[in-house]
This record gives structure tokens, C-alpha cells and sequence, in this order.
């Protein structure tokens, strides 16, 4: 049976949790379940604080895991990153009064708070700044107003909390992280179910980024409809019954389905159908 964590609560948790589901995983719990059985397809999922996850799968306790990468590097366990999953994403960074205007690099004799001790201690040393590491376990914010620290490392996403607490980031972040899913580093990936876990989780993410774009163009212009949707390796492209006109199907990203809907209208494309993508494999 394969074991795999998931954050029990947090802005991981649902993110987790919905793209096991649409992966084909059955992992329905209440608030208070702590572990969740999935007969059909083999797999206990345990629902556990998104901070200790790493060191329950380097322990051999569980096979996989989904937390964030910034808590899987502060935890040193012996892990490995295997996919990153699209989600979570936010800056791990330092943030100092607005008006104080330090970078890190001149942080020499600075109380530094924050809830990733071992990320900040590593940036530290990296620059030769030697500085005291305040370790909290949240709220990081307030600590420069409570006069415990002159300046904090935290994740940042939108920025609103630490505008709020009168703080700005200042320097380059530290790291980009988001949510990942993760392993350990030896042999034991080679568990059954491991690899079609992985397949799946990458097909939904893969199904998230593109849609499915159809339409119809006159044959002359095909050359630089492909050149628009060149798909993943080539469009299929089919006759009409219409002469002069064929069908074309191609993946595109999402991202990118607006410029690719007025590009082909520009050369008389007609017709154009725009997808989702369930999931998908390439």
C-alpha cells in the first residue's frame, strides 16, 4: 500500500486535496479525519502539518509527500523534490521597516525573526553576515513592533500583511517556492503506485496549462495557422467536405488562448472552439 502525506490545513491543504481528487484518488475527509483510506487504489493518505511532512518521509514513515518547498529545504530532511505542482507560490524573502531601507547583506548585528531558522542561518553564512536568527512560530510580522527583532524573513505572496505591519521586502528573495510533491532519495521510490502517482498528478497539472483549440481555415492559409498552433508535436489536420477548407486540432497554453483566437481570425480561420483539458499525458 502507498502512503502519502498531505497539508492538514493551511493555503496548501486545498490545493492538495483537489488535485489528488481530480487525479482519480478517493480522499474525502471531514476536518477532523487524520488518515484516509483509498481501497480502490491502494493508497492511505494522512493529513498532517504541512511543517513536519518532509521528516515523515525522509524517516521511511510515508512515500510521498505534498508541502511547500520552502518548509521542505528549512527541514534539512533527506528528501527530494519530484514534481512541482503549480500551486502555493510565494516569495520567501526579508522584509524590513519601510523606513529603514537595509538590504540583508548589511544586516551584521540585526535580529532577524522568522519560522524558517535553518533557511535564514544558510543565507546568512552564504553572505558572510553574521546575525541572530529570532525563531517564532508565526505572526512574524508584529515582531519588529514588539522590539524582539529588527528585521523578519517570511513568506510573501501578495504583500498586504507586511504593507499592513509597516514593513517592506527588501533585497532579492530567498527562494520562489510552492507547493511540490516529494520523495525520498533512495530506492524506496520504487514502491508500487509510486510512478503512476506521479504520471497522474503530472497529467492533471499538464491538463491545467493547455486547452484543446479547434477551427476550420482555408487550405492556403494552413501554413501559418500551424505556425500559430503548432500543437505538442505537429496539429492534426483534416479534410472537409467543404473544398479548399480543412480542420485543424492543437494543444496551446491557456495562457496564451486569447492571442491565439484573434491571430487566427486575422487569417480567416472560422469557427475556432476553445477546450479544457481534463488531463492529459505527453
Amino acid at each position: 500500500m502507498l502512503n502519502i502525506a498531505l497539508p492538514n490545513k493551511g493555503a496548501l491543504s486545498d490545493g492538495a486535496l483537489r488535485l489528488v481528487q481530480e487525479a482519480g484518488y478517493h480522499c474525502d475527509r471531514s476536518r477532523r479525519d487524520l488518515a484516509v483510506l483509498d481501497v480502490q487504489n491502494d493508497v492511505e493518505f494522512y493529513f498532517l502539518r504541512p511543517r513536519d511532512i518532509a521528516i515523515y518521509v525522509s524517516n521511511g514513515v510515508l512515500d510521498l509527500g505534498i508541502t511547500g518547498r520552502d518548509l521542505m529545504l528549512d527541514s534539512g530532511a533527506d528528501v527530494k523534490e519530484l514534481l512541482p505542482l503549480n500551486f502555493g507560490k510565494a516569495n520567501f524573502c526579508y522584509a524590513v521597516p519601510k523606513e529603514d531601507g537595509r538590504t540583508p547583506d548589511a544586516f551584521d548585528g540585526m535580529r532577524i525573526a522568522t519560522s524558517y531558522r535553518n533557511l535564514v542561518r544558510e543565507d546568512m553564512a552564504e553572505r558572510g553576515v553574521d546575525a541572530e536568527v529570532v525563531q517564532l512560530d508565526g505572526a512574524v510580522e508584529i515582531s519588529i513592533k514588539m522590539g524582539v527583532a529588527d528585521a523578519v524573513a517570511d513568506v510573501v505572496q501578495t504583500g498586504r500583511t507586511l504593507d499592513q505591519a509597516g514593513l517592506t521586502p527588501t533585497g532579492a528573495p530567498i527562494l520562489k517556492s510552492e507547493a511540490v510533491l516529494i520523495g525520498r532519495t533512495d530506492e524506496a521510490q520504487a514502491v508500487n503506485g509510486v510512478q503512476l502517482f506521479i504520471e497522474r498528478l503530472r497529467g492533471i497539472l499538464l491538463g491545467r496549462a493547455y486547452v484543446m483549440v479547434e477551427y476550420v481555415v482555408p487550405q492556403p492559409q494552413l501554413p501559418e495557422a500551424t505556425e500559430i498552433t503548432p500543437g505538442i508535436e505537429s496539429p492534426t489536420v483534416a479534410p472537409l467536405s467543404k473544398d479548399g477548407w480543412v480542420a485543424v486540432k492543437a494543444m496551446a497554453r491557456e495562457a496564451s488562448v486569447n492571442t491565439i483566437m484573434d491571430k487566427l481570425s486575422a487569417i480567416g480561420a472560422k469557427g475556432i472552439i476553445i477546450t479544457d483539458i481534463r488531463t492529459c499525458r505527453i
